[in-house]
């Protein structure tokens, strides 16, 4: 092995073996990965169950960052987007895309760090793939990932399923993820230092319907943060959503940041929280159920949902004024995830 990226490590002899079998392979060792065929065969859904597929590209500058790198992101990113629809991840797949000259000692960093995030979501990365660019052609490494998972039968989530009345809850503080990134790039210091939440959600997500499966919607803050995804469910579902400014948490340091920077903390990406849109009756037990988990103990009520203009999405500021929040337009943070 040599100590970093070559073209033929793409190039399917032996060093593209190698590499297999000397950094991936026992990273990311497990039953349906051990078999080294071109698919992994999967195990057979629970009865009742339903399939959800999802998939997403990381191509996050820089790879590291407080908190995490681009492969947790890789792994948190697409465990999550299953979990907001109420889905246990099955299996992971990854397929990397690496420049020619990437240090080897980063590379294994990074599927070190998607192993251990795996781990924690309880999810196999059962198959994947590698390809290698010239150099210049990838900014080091460049990763995809798709998941499968099991619906349990009776959930029912969906951007299209709020309804006037129903509490919109929080998991946590907003901005971590995106203001950590900016940082790092910066090389801003601060005495308490930021650091992105990426993280994997199904653990929470199974704790809230474990307290009731009546939720609506789940949905994670990702690139165009809170105000963007609140637009995205106020449209699919034809409603109005009203936040509480004074209720929304956020970290000071992330709100110092942010006013320096010039940014608005509504807008900025997130990568371990979620939204839950809940029935007005059922608040407290999801609220409560949120905050006995280690991912949502800052979870909070932040506003309701209602018949007015359909998907409008305003805030309630803690001067007593009404301001409109509208969809994120153009790129306010580039290469985040």
């Amino acid at each position: 092995m040599n100590d970093c990226i070559l073209l033929a490590h793409g190039s399917g002899g032996r060093l593209s073996h190698e590499l297999i079998e000397q950094v991936f392979a026992p990273a990311f060792h497990n039953p349906l990965l051990a078999r080294m065929d071109d698919s992994a065969v999967l195990p057979t859904l629970p009865p009742g169950a339903r399939p959800a597929l999802t998939t997403d590209a990381y191509v996050v500058q820089p790879l590291f960052f407080p908190g995490g790198d681009i492969g947790r992101l890789a792994v948190c990113g697409t465990v999550n987007d299953l979990a907001m629809l109420g889905a246990q991840p099955l299996a992971l797949s990854a397929a990397f895309v690496l420049e020619e000259g990437l240090p080897l000692p980063d590379l294994q960093r990074i599927v070190a760090s998607m192993a251990k995030a795996a781990a924690e979501a309880g999810v196999p990365i059962a198959t994947g793939d590698t390809k290698v660019v010239e150099h210049g052609q990838a900014d080091g490494c460049f990763i995809t990932t798709a998941g499968i998972g099991a619906i349990p039968a009776g959930v029912d989530l969906s951007g299209a399923n709020a309804r006037p009345g129903d509490a919109v809850l929080l998991s946590g503080t907003l901005g971590d993820h995106g203001l950590a990134i900016m940082s790092q790039r910066e090389g801003l210091r601060f005495e308490a230092p930021l650091a992105s939440d990426v993280a994997p959600l199904n653990g929470l997500v199974r704790q809230m319907l474990e307290a009731t499966p009546r939720i609506h919607t789940l949905r994670d803050p990702t690139r165009g943060g809170l105000a963007t995804t609140l637009n995205e469910i106020a449209a699919q579902s034809g409603v109005e959503i009203v936040l509480e400014e004074s209720a929304v948490p956020i970290r000071p340091a992330v709100q110092g940041l942010a006013e320096l920077l010039g940014l608005d903390p509504l807008y900025v990406a997130n990568e371990g929280k979620l939204i839950a849109i809940v029935p007005e009756p059922d608040a407290g037990a999801v609220l409560a159920a949120m905050r006995a988990h280690p991912l949502g103990q800052d979870a909070a009520i932040i506003g309701r949902v209602q018949a007015g203009r359909s998907g409008r999405v305003s805030l309630h500021t803690v001067l007593g004024a009404h301001r409109i929040l509208d969809m994120l337009s153009g790129e306010l943070l580039p290469r985040i995830c």
